[in-house]
């Protein structure tokens, strides 16, 4: 099975890895639109805690995203990887003048701050970038299982917060995904030309 899914991720990847900078930026307008709608459908508090990522490898681009949501007045939180295990993810409190590291993967991540943490269950959104997804929700990741073993906790309970969205390019969705047993299923998933919800 992981054969299979490593199969996927490069096939995937080498067509994300493709599409023109014109269709990026199309996409992540349409991603900007696509979001703040959907939040405004769950008439909610209107301020919100939401972590985002950097984009990176090709994945649809955020950076319109958060300077929406900024404008918004929603206080944004990016994922940092764990500094004593590595295996898992904090998300720590982004602003425009956060101190800013590369990560061992070269992504940007705010210096670490523990003051500035976010407990996982105080985050409205947790939005999560992925290689592929399929048609029950299911989502394929980069392979480090940062997400997954971050969120294993909360999966074999019934959470209600976070709610888990996944960004993607049309392109990334495949019919079916061979799944592990850690796998933490989405029950939304954005993309530039559709919102698909389980």
């Amino acid at each position: 099975m992981s054969n299979k899914r490593a199969q996927i991720r490069t096939q995937i990847r080498k067509i994300r890895n493709s599409l023109p900078k014109s269709q990026q930026s199309i996409a992540a307008q349409s991603l900007k639109v696509n979001f703040t709608q959907h939040l405004k459908s769950k008439k909610t508090p209107n301020k919100k805690h939401i972590a985002i990522y950097f984009s990176n490898d090709g994945e649809l681009d955020t950076s319109l995203l958060i300077n929406e949501l900024w404008q918004q007045n929603h206080t944004l939180h990016l994922p940092v990887i764990h500094p004593f295990n590595g295996a898992t993810l904090l998300f720590q409190r982004y602003e425009k003048n956060s101190p800013m590291k590369a990560n061992r993967y070269g992504i940007l991540e705010p210096k670490l701050n523990c003051s500035q943490i976010c407990p996982l269950t105080d985050l409205d959104y947790l939005l999560m970038p992925l290689v592929a997804f399929d048609n029950q929700g299911n989502r394929l990741g980069m392979g480090g299982g940062f997400y997954d073993k971050t969120l294993a906790q909360l999966h074999q309970g019934n959470w209600q917060k976070p709610q888990l969205i996944g960004l993607a390019h049309s392109c990334q969705k495949v019919d079916a995904l061979p799944i592990e047993s850690w796998d933490v299923p989405l029950k939304t998933i954005i993309t530039p030309d559709k919102i698909y919800q389980w």
